[in-house]
């Protein structure tokens, strides 16, 4: 009996703190609730004295606070002090495992998307990948702290998965090597005729503020304004609402940017762009994929309702719930979801995703005509190098070299580079003289 109440008293006041959290406190002074409370201390109790091994009442509890999240939808979760503090380390940008954004789809461990740069990415893992076994053990139903636990461990050691992909009727076998993670979010270069790209690989702390770097870097260094500007959110698995925010909030400079609902009252907020620090309206398209996700959707969504940017590429992956992260009084804490958010114009995310408004597929460019083609000036013993006045590739490192004949062989990215350059030409001709006006100008100069 002293320990039924003990645990009737310790379950009663958990539940009325998660509630006071949630704001459901009102919710839980029914005869009925407290019913359901005895229920769940009669069967601890039962457990806690006659299963056949002996359990503590703490792992009893942390199983109770797991079944009741498990409840709840795939990105809600229980969050051990390990797992609490790994968190609080990977959202500032640094953090051990294979570098992959999954979530649960259908009751399969699914991939949201490899974070680029990091062992999973160099491995070829995609974005949409159903990791059906870790190590041998079968993931489906698994519970996804589970699978954190199963694939992150010390760096240097070996993961094996088996992979289940779509278009393929046969599942396959990757080995990947865990390493210590550390995401560089912001990536920029100016690229063919001063169109300025920058690809964010997550949204952290610092996202915001390294773009802004990276943006004055990009100004500074042009000697002339931008002819356009690509965004590449492509496998951007989300991050930070804040952070997303503060990025929209560069390209606009006025209005609402995006709108979170949830039943809580202090859940109900919205954020606004600013007039000040707003980058020029030069023209941009925005790159998207199945990988986009979260607080990538965020901005597609903003910079599309807003009409700044054009956006291209493949439907997002459609993650529109928002996750509060709650600590508790021994480290550990609850990723719980929340609310919803909302584009500009009032459009829902969650399971729909954004549409792009030029659909664009990824393809690999290649020179299929590189046996045929016409002999040119550049294929003649003794040629002419390009001058690097002109504008060559001529100063590149080897490394930075490779990159750029990376992006040349992005399908979605030279069809952005098309749009923007295309523009440019259209505005640029727009704007010049026709002959009658410019003979009027030299009559009127005499």
């Amino acid at each position: 009996m002293i320990l039924r109440y003990w645990l009737a008293v310790f379950l009663t006041m958990l539940m009325l703190m998660m509630s006071t959290v949630v704001a459901v406190a009102s919710s839980l002074n029914t005869e009925e609730d407290y019913r359901s409370l005895e229920l769940l201390t009669d069967v601890m109790t039962l457990v806690r004295d006659n299963y056949v091994e002996e359990i503590t009442i703490k792992e009893l509890v942390q199983g109770a606070v797991r079944g009741v999240l498990e409840t709840l939808d795939p990105h809600s979760s229980y969050l051990s002090a390990d797992m609490f503090a790994d968190l609080k380390t990977e959202i500032q940008g640094e953090f051990g495992g294979l570098g992959i954004e999954l979530t649960i789809r259908d009751r399969e461990l699914t991939v949201v998307a490899p974070i680029e740069g990091t062992p999973a990415c160099r491995a070829g893992i995609l974005a949409g990948d159903q990791i059906i076994a870790i190590n041998g053990k079968p993931t489906r139903d698994i519970d996804m702290m589970q699978a954190v636990r199963l694939l992150r461990g010390p760096a240097g050691e070996s993961v094996d998965l088996m992979i289940l992909r779509s278009g393929m009727s046969e599942p396959f076998e990757v080995t990947v090597e865990r390493d210590i993670i550390q995401v560089q979010s912001v990536r920029s270069r100016v690229i063919d005729e001063g169109i300025a790209y920058v690809r964010l690989i997550q949204f952290q702390e610092r996202t915001a503020a390294d773009l802004a770097d990276h943006l004055f870097e990009l100004h500074s260094s042009s000697t002339f304004p931008f002819n356009g500007f690509v965004l590449d959110l492509r496998n951007n698995p989300g991050g930070l609402l804040e952070s997303a925010a503060a990025v929209a909030d560069m390209f606009l400079n006025a209005g609402i940017i995006v709108s979170v609902s949830g039943r809580h009252p202090a859940s109900q907020q919205s954020f606004r762009a600013r007039s000040e620090g707003t980058e020029p309206g030069y023209p941009m398209v925005v790159l998207i994929n199945g990988g986009s996700a979260s607080a990538a959707e965020i901005v597609a969504g903003a910079l599309q309702d807003h009409q700044r940017a054009i956006v291209l590429g493949e439907q997002t992956f459609g993650k529109g719930s928002v996750q509060t992260i709650i600590p508790l009084h021994d480290n550990s804490g609850l990723r719980l979801t929340t609310a919803q958010y909302y584009t500009p114009s009032g459009r829902s995310i969650q399971a729909l995703g954004i549409t792009p408004d030029i659909v664009a597929p990824q393809m690999v460019l290649t020179d299929t005509a590189a046996t045929t083609r016409l002999l040119r000036e550049k294929d003649m013993d003794k040629h002419l190098p390009p001058s690097a006045k002109n504008g060559t590739n001529a100063e590149l490192s080897p490394e930075e070299q490779r990159e750029l004949q990376d992006l040349k062989s992005d399908y979605q990215l030279q069809r952005a580079l098309d749009l923007l350059k295309g523009y440019s030409r259209f505005t640029r001709k727009s704007m010049e003289p026709t002959p009658d006006e410019s003979q009027q100008r030299e009559r009127m100069q005499y």
